[in-house]
């Protein structure tokens, strides 16, 4: 498929402190590419300096065959942006901003069909300073996709919004892939570049440590599956210390969690269920749990998500 962003060895210096280290990766026409990572590892430097806000200490960016610094306005005309930051005039209304937004462009889209499709009619005359978190970030969606664009950039678009609003987003950003659309995103919440991405790029202290599908990142790093369940009481020592020969044994309380390595997961999960019946414990409300990109994180870096 065609390279939509092609970036190779970029680097980004604030005087000393170095925010971004050698990072190289491509993006492909018509995927969701997501950058993801803690906050502070250097996701909205680089993306801020591939949609030419900020100038690369070293390295080359192309994006849409120009470059982001010396084409910016051929860039803006076939790009849209939803920056980390975002605002508008308080008392400025939702069909005011598309209207004058839309001004901007030689071919946008309809405002009026954008703010039926993001779920926004019923405040078009609603000020921005009433509207909701949810409701302030479909507005920023609809301002990127305004220009018509052939690439988003969408930087932390769903941090501090509720799970159902959260959610609501993830649908939003799916409709506009399935429009044509290339997606490039930053988020520090891991479910969500599992849940949306077609490839991720794991970003830590400035470095790219690990670049593929979530799966295939899932897959070959061999990261540990769990059981989970609840016990009547206290686990005694001897249950203790012969299910350690299963797997790494975590307890809460009354809740145990098991964890081991095995190419067959349902021949693992039998594995456990049988010791526990072998030693007579009474347990109850078994679980197992997935490997997910954030067991990948924790396993390459060696520390948990920061927010």
């Amino acid at each position: 498929m065609a390279i939509v962003i092609d970036v190779k060895n970029l680097h980004k210096n604030y005087g000393k402190t170095i925010a971004v280290q050698d990072i190289s990766f491509e993006v492909h026409e018509g995927e969701i590419f997501g950058m993801v990572g803690p906050n502070g590892a250097g996701k909205t430097t680089t993306i801020e300096c591939i949609e030419g806000l900020r100038k690369p200490t070293q390295g080359s960016i192309r994006v849409l065959g120009v470059d982001p610094q010396k084409d910016s306005h051929t860039l803006r005309m076939h790009t849209g942006m939803q920056l980390q930051q975002s605002s508008l005039p308080d008392h400025m209304k939702v069909w005011e901003a598309l209207d004058l937004y839309s001004s901007f462009y030689p071919n946008p889209v309809n405002f009026n069909a954008l703010i039926e499709q993001l779920g926004l009619a019923g405040k078009r005359d609603a000020p921005f300073k009433n509207l909701s978190g949810g409701q302030k970030q479909r507005l920023f969606i609809a301002l990127a996709i305004l220009p018509n664009p052939k690439l988003v950039f969408l930087d932390e678009l769903t941090t501090g919004l509720d799970p159902q609003a959260r959610h609501a987003i993830w649908d939003l950003i799916r409709e506009v892939r399935a429009q044509g659309k290339t997606i490039l995103l930053t988020t520090h919440f891991m479910e969500e570049a599992e849940r949306l991405c077609d490839r991720v790029a794991i970003i830590d202290h400035g470095q790219i440590v690990a670049i593929d599908t979530p799966q295939a990142l899932i897959q070959s790093l061999a990261v540990e599956e769990r059981v989970s369940f609840s016990v009547y009481g206290k686990i005694l020592p001897e249950w203790q210390e012969t299910l350690a020969n299963i797997g790494k044994i975590d307890v809460q309380g009354e809740r145990i969690t098991i964890q081991g390595q095995s190419t067959e997961t349902r021949q693992w999960v039998v594995e456990v269920v049988n010791q526990l019946s072998s030693l007579k414990i009474p347990f109850h409300d078994l679980r197992t749990e997935q490997p997910t990109l954030e067991d990948v994180f924790l396993k390459l870096t060696g520390h948990q998500i920061r927010a």
